[in-house]
């Protein structure tokens, strides 16, 4: 009797066992930062120590390709495991249907604590988190209002003072530290605003780079004579799109308090006289504009740096480093003015790739890179196979698993699909789709029924398309069948999806 009892104890006991042996999931995520602005990618113009602990300690990935360059869209997949033309969010401004399956309702029916907390940028309010604390629509990088749920459970927007940046940071730790429950693996997507436009740094980095000349991208004054039409007419280069906000030219933000601005304007303050004072035209009136936009970036992106070794600190000092996995990752690329530009958008590389780094001690081989083709398409499954629980037969990516583990399938993908939806709007850039195999890239813009291939091998910066060139005859019409393919398999329509109507404002009285 004494022996059934302690058996049928043990298997009471299992559930919890197992529990308590699942893999903590911290997902850190940024707002358009670009890999090459990332030390661990081979950046030349800035460091990034903590972001490359991540690296050095597990993996990075090189061809980590985004969906849909731009952010709403790739959070949407993200949160989904499927296209923009399945989660219904295609394009920004958008309400993201909460109804849906996500993968933290997933994590949490299978006994993870959730929280989301920083920006969300759905214009939804979120669902499926036992916790939540998010940034009110873009949120500004000083003094930002929060929605969260109070005590009764209604949800509530709170007024915080100081930077953005160190005030995400602060309510992940108070999450970590005391607010979750400790009985059961957590889920946290602890997520930035940096280094979104218009690059407002904290007071710590106002004036870092100052007497430094960032070097410029080889592609700075591209005149894009080699691609098609839609290079031409976008609207997103720093010579001429930077507006007067963008490059602190202004008053400055209109939000500060008397402190913050005092500091503020003791930074810009004397470096905008020695600009007016220059007078600068031409060529040399670009540069400055280049070096203004790229210092302000690099600065934002310095303090998502440092607020990431306060999180990887208390990891390490807590003991929880060792079960918990943590991914940095950001909702797409960005030109860093590559190509003349700022923004994204694009299928071309620099939009195209989001940073991906993997930590997960034990399991991943310290110091990895990975070649393979992966996607944020792929994260919410990754996710859920990392919590042991069934991914749904709907979602449209794989789990990486087998990859962190240093396993590729053999059936593994070879061609991935891209698809930009957002013309009329922002920045001008064509409707687009198109399919890569990491070496060779064909896109459709198909509103101009214009086509670019491009060999990347050969033509790293994409500077000049191949298509119709007969010497790239078989390489034109596989990837023409890759694209037919992959189409159908994600059920894309023919016809792109259209936004709901808006809502009319209600009139003023």
């Amino acid at each position: 009797m004494k022996r059934i009892f302690f058996f049928l104890l043990g298997l009471l006991l299992l559930p919890s066992l197992s529990a308590a042996q699942r893999p903590n999931i911290l997902f850190v995520f940024t707002d358009d930062h670009a890999a090459h602005a990332i030390s661990a990618y081979g950046s030349k113009i800035n460091t990034t120590p903590h972001m490359d602990r991540l690296a050095k300690e597990g993996m990075l990935f090189e061809k980590c390709y985004v969906s849909n360059s731009i952010c709403g869209p790739s959070r949407a997949v993200i949160l989904t495991g499927k296209y923009n033309h399945l989660n219904g969010y295609f394009r920004n401004g958008l309400t993201f249907d909460g109804a849906q399956m996500t993968f933290p309702k997933l994590l949490g029916k299978a006994g993870y604590a959730t929280a989301m907390i920083g920006k969300w940028h759905l214009k939804s309010t979120p669902t499926g988190f036992d916790y939540f604390d998010v940034l009110v629509g873009q949120g500004p990088y000083y003094n930002p209002p929060m929605k969260t749920t109070n005590a009764d459970g209604n949800v509530v927007t709170v007024k915080h003072t100081g930077y953005t940046t160190d005030i995400i940071t602060d309510k992940a730790l108070a999450w970590l530290k005391n607010d979750r429950d400790t009985s059961k693996p957590f889920m946290l997507m602890y997520q930035h605003k940096a280094p979104h436009r218009n690059w407002q740094p904290g007071p710590k980095y106002l004036n870092m780079f100052d007497g430094e000349t960032i070097p410029e991208p080889e592609t700075l004054w591209d005149d894009y004579e080699g691609r098609t039409s839609a290079a031409h007419k976008q609207a997103m280069t720093v010579a001429r799109h930077l507006s007067p906000n963008d490059l602190k030219l202004n008053a400055g933000p209109n939000n500060l308090n008397a402190a913050q601005k005092k500091i503020w304007d003791a930074a810009y303050g004397p470096k905008n006289e020695a600009f007016r004072k220059a007078n600068l035209q031409g060529r040399e009136l670009v540069k400055w504009k280049y070096q203004r936009y790229i210092k302000d970036y690099l600065r934002c992106v310095q303090s998502v740096d440092d607020n990431l070794g306060r999180v990887l600190d208390y990891l390490d000092a807590s003991g929880l480093a060792k079960n918990t996995i943590v991914i940095y990752s950001s909702d797409q690329g960005w030109y860093l003015g590559d190509h003349g530009w700022y923004d994204k958008r694009w299928m071309y590389e620099e939009s195209l790739i989001m940073p991906l780094l993997v930590r997960w001690p034990d399991v991943i081989k310290p110091g990895s890179r990975n070649t393979d083709i992966v996607s944020n398409l792929d994260f919410a499954e990754t996710f859920l196979d990392i919590a042991g629980v069934k991914i749904p037969a709907a979602m449209q990516g794989h789990s990486i698993l087998p990859l962190l583990k240093g396993r590729t399938p053999k059936d593994w993908r070879t061609h991935f699909y891209y698809h930009y939806y957002e013309f009329p709007g922002a920045h001008s850039v064509a409707r687009h789709y198109g399919v890569t195999n990491g070496r060779h890239k064909l896109i459709y813009f198909y509103q101009n029924d214009e086509w670019e291939l491009f060999d990347l091998g050969k033509d790293p910066n994409e500077l000049t398309s191949v298509y119709g060139n007969s010497d790239y005859k078989k390489v034109q019409s596989d990837l023409l069948a890759q694209l037919k393919r992959l189409r159908a398999q994600y059920k894309v329509p023919e016809q792109d999806p259209v936004p709901p109507p808006r809502k009319p404002r209600p009139k003023k009285k």
